[in-house]
């Protein structure tokens, strides 16, 4: 799933980034509210983890305009101020939760996940197929009892697969939901990364390639 950082604390945005890579979100970061309106503009996010305090476009108008244009993207809100009221009022903007810092990126990390099932709509906390089951917040993977060590691309794509509950997901869509936006469009890592899956998940072979369209678990 897709996660964009809209934070101007270099450090902080870098962290909180490579924090949610670990959590096999593919994360884009912006450091300013231009930035992410234009990132917003371009690719489809699951969750954006948002600062209401951003130089030039606020905090505030960036989280009117997802409201108004992308109703299914649940939104974070970091501030400093811990106010009742300032919550509320980031809460009456379109926010879906809101986060006081300091915080401990183990909770940001759960609130995202939480706030990205919602996206998803109303999926179980745990995915399975075809003896595969998948906890996306322990970060687990086993086929038939046995556990199953995986990258975190290789975590990524196959909890899409599972998520697509026997529909076909083209190498377009895994680059879109499992990667951020610096992977060349071009790159054969969707194919690498399948490969390597396969091997992982063993026989008899889970995947299937539907020719000139993706990848499935029937």
């Amino acid at each position: 799933m897709r996660v964009l950082v809209v934070e101007d604390e270099d450090v902080l945005a870098d962290a909180v980034a490579e924090w949610l890579r670990r959590e096999s979100f593919a994360v884009d970061v912006a450091y300013d509210g231009d930035t992410g309106q234009e990132r917003i503009s371009i690719y489809s996010y699951d969750v954006i983890v948002l600062d209401r305090d951003l130089p030039g476009m606020t905090g505030d108008q960036l989280c009117r305009s997802i409201a108004s244009c992308c109703p299914q993207t649940r939104v974070l809100m970091l501030t400093a101020a811990a106010a009742v009221r300032e919550r509320v009022a980031g809460l009456a903007l379109g926010a879906d939760d809101y986060l006081t810092k300091p915080f401990a990126m183990v909770e940001l990390a759960a609130r995202v996940h939480a706030l990205a099932r919602r996206s998803a709509g109303r999926q179980p906390t745990t995915l399975a197929r075809g003896g595969v089951t998948l906890d996306p917040a322990r970060h687990e993977v086993f086929r038939d009892g046995h556990y199953v060590a995986l990258s975190r691309k290789e975590f990524a794509v196959l909890a899409e697969l599972l998520r697509a509950n026997g529909a076909v997901v083209s190498a377009e869509d895994l680059l879109e939901r499992a990667w951020d936006a610096h992977i060349d469009p071009f790159s054969n890592v969707v194919r690498v990364t399948m490969t390597k899956l396969r091997r992982k998940l063993g026989q008899p072979q889970l995947i299937e390639t539907v020719p000139g369209v993706g990848y499935r678990i029937p």
